[in-house]
């Protein structure tokens, strides 16, 4: 058994939201059973706006029964149903938020006629009830009155009964699916207007502070698949989380540099992996007396030109192993080992032997150099080209001298020669050791070899 349910509000923020008519149609997934209806006194003043939106003035409802006295008759109806609403996180937490007012505990199993729609009638370019309803030819009798969008939602819900071949009706009720879940604080309708494209995305709690900043390829997608997350983490951001907003980027990588960019500037509570406050450790390299050239590193402020920066010892440390094995240098003269007359890369046969005199400086020089070169962009200019966020810009990644410089948007009639002259249209950004990664990674699957 089900009871399709619509309601009306004051429409004055989530928290401040009160009820000014409901509707309840208990249904048996062919007839309905049963009916009620009732204007609401909210005990608050209506807005102008709403009141224009739904007909329902503040004479209409000073009479009205205040929801304390229409309480039981919603327990009654409801009890032992499927609670079922077009949007149902809205109607049925501002319902369960006047019965908590009450001191009463309102639970129910819930059902969604958006998301049952989006899975039993794919393709719509919108999931609103005027739209489904449009399309399905369902007469809506009064618009945004509790009655009329109840009783379209009931015929909704039936056609969908009629075309559940596959089951998902019952998937959704299952007490561990994951269909109906959504953070509490959050208006259903922040989640519908998102878009479908690339971009970054911000978790915001009540306070409007970002508690999580994403990227996506499909950032209303990404962002739903947070909800279905059973991580603890997860959980506690999706707890917090009021708002939801995003800036569409046109493409991957940029996405990519925007979120990197974005995490150092908010510092998100819930992000953990590019939180660093800065670089503190510097890579550099030196020539001895003896014309060998070196690698080493310290703490930034005392590594002169630095190749790379570092976010610790450790990071720094676990990159030069890897140079130092991937080119056969010595980790002596990589400084990995101090006080030793041979290195351990040389008695295990992946060091050439320049600490042992085995090797010219000439040649050894020669491996430090190209794994110099390995650890950068490998490029002095480039403009990575992308698609832009409409169909008349083009998006675009700038790296001057080695160096990445920000991203931007140009018109696509815009015709540019010289990479400087990208400048004009740029979003200056900061390098840093994370953007370095990106753009390496990115390179290298896309756009190939470099050339300098």
């Amino acid at each position: 058994m089900y009871s399709v349910v619509d309601i009306e509000t004051t429409g004055n923020g989530y928290k401040g939201q009160k009820i000014t008519e409901i509707s309840v149609f208990l249904f048996d997934g062919q007839n309905v059973i049963d009916e009620f209806t009732s204007l609401v006194n909210p005990e608050q003043r209506i807005p102008h706006f709403i009141t224009n939106l739904t007909g329902i003035t503040e004479a209409m409802v000073s009479n009205a029964p205040k929801f304390y006295e229409i309480a039981k008759n919603i327990v009654e109806i409801t009890k032992g149903t499927v609670f079922v609403a077009h949007n149902v996180t809205f109607d049925y937490n501002i319902i369960r938020d006047e019965f908590k007012s009450l001191g009463f505990d309102f639970k129910r199993k819930k059902l969604c006629t958006v998301r049952l729609s989006r899975k039993i009638i794919p393709g719509l370019s919108s999931y609103s009830l005027d739209n489904i309803c449009s399309a399905e030819g369902i007469d809506i009798a009064a618009r945004h009155r509790a009655k009329g969008d109840a009783e379209a939602t009931v015929e909704l819900f039936r056609r969908l009964l009629e075309r559940d071949h596959n089951f998902t009706i019952n998937s959704f009720l299952n007490s561990r699916s994951r269909a109906t879940v959504l953070p509490h604080l959050l208006d259903k309708l922040v989640i519908d207007n998102l878009p479908e494209t690339h971009g970054v995305y911000y978790f915001k709690n009540e306070k409007k502070e970002v508690i999580y900043v994403g990227k996506a390829n499909n950032i209303k997608q990404r962002v739903i698949s947070h909800f279905y997350d059973k991580k603890k983490k997860e959980r506690n951001m999706c707890l917090e989380t009021a708002d939801i907003t995003c800036v569409e980027t046109g493409s991957e990588i940029v996405a990519l540099l925007y979120e990197s960019s974005e995490i150092k500037h908010f510092y998100p509570k819930f992000n953990r992996a590019q939180r660093r406050a800065g670089e503190a450790v510097g890579l550099f390299s030196y020539e001895d007396q003896k014309g060998i050239l070196h690698l080493a590193y310290d703490r930034l402020k005392l590594a002169p030109n630095p190749i790379m920066k570092f976010y610790s010892m450790a990071e720094c440390r676990s990159v030069l192993e890897k140079i130092c094995e991937e080119f056969e240098l010595c980790s002596k003269y990589c400084h990995l080992e101090s006080n030793v007359t041979t290195c351990f890369h040389f008695q295990i046969k992946q060091c050439g032997g320049i600490c042992s005199g085995k090797e010219t400086p000439e040649n050894y020089n020669k491996k430090v150099h190209e794994a110099i070169k390995s650890l950068g962009l490998q490029t002095e200019n480039l403009v990575l080209k992308e698609k832009g966020r409409n169909d008349k810009e083009l998006g675009f990644v700038l790296i001057l001298n080695g160096i990445y410089q920000g991203f931007g948007y140009i018109n696509k009639d815009i015709i540019i020669q010289d990479p400087e002259e990208y400048e004009r249209y740029l979003q200056p950004k900061k390098d840093n050791r994370d953007v370095q990664r990106i753009l390496t990674s990115y390179i290298a699957k896309k756009v190939g070899p470099p050339t300098s």
